[in-house]
């Protein structure tokens, strides 16, 4: 596969303040978090009292009294959620809440992507009227449903929109709205998931209703018990980890870890091979997330939603091997996508050597097939922007029988750092009206609908779109770490220490080292990972190492290697081992 860019490794290189120097701290961890901008130990001591107060968000006070309304009425209250694992866990989220509130006269509903598309749309509210709902709350959708909340509103059904995305430039006719994003909210943290936003609603419901004496003997739900979801919706949104987010994160998994997480958490990180009570941040994203999302890519999110209700482990087990089972068709399907993607690129690629021109890709890529599956385009727009490091926006058709050339693609985007592609098409759409039918996301995802006939068009838009924001630094793919390391800390302790000293994840990344290496020797194992080991330059131990997708073919010449890596544990039948991640590597002295 021919490689676009010659990825160049970054060192942070953040000074560690007086207080963090002074604190009990180890020096190596002192040093990582230092680049991660912490300069205090109380910003890494991730306690519940510290979270921000739910009456900063916007909304959410005038939200929670009128769910408490419809509880002290006995009102139904119908959820609709969103297909993906932090749409999922908000509706979870919601349900378990208002069931410990008393509240049995709740459902939940959740489009199938593939018949209604995303949020609350007129067509999905003609669906939820049958269950005769006189309340609906959306749960990480809802502030672009401008049509499906008027449509609500015309049967008479209020609806309270929560909701993480980012705002339009008119905001849907709804009883209450609950978004950090929304124009004059001042809740300090803008980047907290939809499965966050919930969960601070459902404190704000908890607190109404205490107002009101609902609850008898003051006795009251622990909304703490919500947190192993609340940690899981997180990370699986690739939210941003501020303070904020790394609070809910973190005591969530320590729920999980002392073996208080709930049923579904359980099975699904049972079935995935992983240890509950050494779960981190990072089983949340690699196992967890892929078989909950993999239900809303190809069926239907309800099954999962099903898996994280079940408060037995029996039962949950059952569904998560049937989660397990989509997720493998899933693989599947993407691998197949894959290859024709990176086929369509080296193509592209050989083309350009033949002109004698400079190798080097669009600065946005537009990919299409007609037998891609719509449901995992977003998954392989990640895979080949991982590849090019480029935007990337995948297609695939939105209706498989039409085949006129007004059929509609749906197209799944994923951006690079400094491209903030929902803009991006923001831009396209206020250049050129009427080319997309719809779009919504983020700064690093998004999705949008447009003709078939209208691929080209819009692929010519981007491109210069996104010229008009990059420059070649943002262009160049780099690796931060946290620089070298001595060999003597290059140890199963220090791999323990940073496992747990998180939570890791988005703007708060896992640490990543960089060092010089002998290789003492190397083979691939399960036809396409490297394993090696490895000796530190000028050292004396040998520590096995392993690379994952790559057989080898890139190896420098003579023995030796710069490897960037990160430390992990590698357990088996019960023994613990250290292996470094090796995450790229590259010839020595460079």
């Amino acid at each position: 596969m021919t490689r676009l860019n010659d990825n160049r490794i970054v060192r942070r290189q953040q000074p560690v303040s007086d207080a963090l120097a002074d604190s009990e701290l180890p020096p190596l961890l002192q040093q990582v978090y230092a680049n991660r901008h912490v300069n205090h130990v109380e910003d890494v001591r991730y306690t519940l009292d510290k979270l921000l107060d739910y009456r900063k968000l916007k909304g959410c006070e005038q939200a929670a009294e009128i769910i408490a309304d419809a509880i002290s009425s006995d009102s139904m209250i119908l959820i609709v959620g969103d297909y993906d694992a932090d749409g999922a866990t908000s509706t979870a989220v919601m349900l378990r809440a208002l069931r410990a509130f008393g509240h049995s006269r709740c459902h939940h509903l959740v489009p199938n992507r593939f018949d209604f598309g995303y949020g609350l749309s007129p067509e999905l509210v003609e669906v939820a009227k049958d269950f005769n709902p006189d309340l609906i709350i959306t749960v990480d959708n809802g502030i672009a449903s401008i049509s499906g909340v008027q449509r609500a509103a015309e049967l008479g059904i209020p609806v309270i929109v929560t909701d993480h995305h980012l705002a339009g430039d008119a905001l849907p006719p709804a009883a209450a709205i609950v978004n950090p994003n929304q124009p004059g909210c001042d809740f300090p943290s803008k980047v907290i998931a939809g499965v966050g936003v919930a969960f601070y609603v459902m404190l704000a419901t908890r607190a109404a209703l205490r107002e009101r004496n609902h609850f008898a003997d003051g006795q009251q739900p622990n909304m703490a018990e919500l947190l192993d979801l609340v940690a899981l919706g997180t990370v699986a949104d690739v939210a941003p980890l501020d303070v904020n987010n790394r609070i809910l994160v973190d005591q969530g998994l320590k729920r999980i870890r002392a073996g208080a997480g709930c049923a579904g958490i359980q099975a699904l990180l049972r079935v995935a091979g992983r240890n509950m009570r050494s779960c981190c941040a990072q089983d949340f994203g690699f196992a967890i997330a892929p078989r909950l999302n993999a239900a809303g890519r190809l069926e239907d999110m309800s099954i999962g939603i099903e898996c994280l209700l079940s408060d037995d482990l029996s039962q949950a087990l059952d569904i998560a091997q049937q989660l397990d089972a989509i997720n493998k068709q899933r693989r599947s399907i993407e691998e197949e996508m894959l290859q024709q993607a990176n086929a369509l690129i080296d193509a592209q690629l050989a083309a350009l050597e033949q002109q004698a021109e400079s190798q080097r890709p669009a600065n946005a890529i537009c990919l299409y097939n007609d037998d891609w599956h719509q449901g995992v385009v977003g998954l392989l727009a990640s895979r080949i922007k991982e590849r090019l490091h480029r935007p990337v926006i995948a297609f695939a058709q939105a209706d498989e029988t039409d085949t006129s050339a007004q059929r509609q693609l749906k197209g799944s985007a994923r951006s690079i750092p400094g491209v903030h592609i929902r803009d991006a098409i923001d831009v396209v759409d206020k250049q050129h009206p009427g080319l997309i039918i719809k779009f919504g996301g983020h700064a690093m995802a998004a999705g949008l609908s447009l003709r078939a006939d209208a691929l080209e068009a819009f692929s010519a838009a981007l491109e210069q779109a996104v010229s008009d924001m990059v420059n070649e630094d943002i262009l160049q793919q780099t690796i931060e770490t946290d620089g070298a390391v001595d060999e003597a800390q290059l140890n199963l302790s220090n791999a323990e220490l940073l496992r747990y000293a998180g939570p890791w994840g988005q703007h708060f990344p896992e640490p990543v080292f960089d060092d010089e290496f002998e290789v003492v020797d190397w083979r691939i194992v399960g036809d396409k990972h490297l394993k090696m080991r490895l000796r530190k330059t000028d050292g004396e131990q040998i520590i096995d190492a392993i690379a994952f997708n790559h057989t080898g073919e890139n190896l420098p010449a003579g023995g030796k290697l710069h490897a960037a890596y990160r430390m992990d544990v590698n357990e088996y039948n019960g023994n613990k081992k250290l292996q470094l991640i090796v995450e790229h590597i590259q010839p020595p002295g460079l």
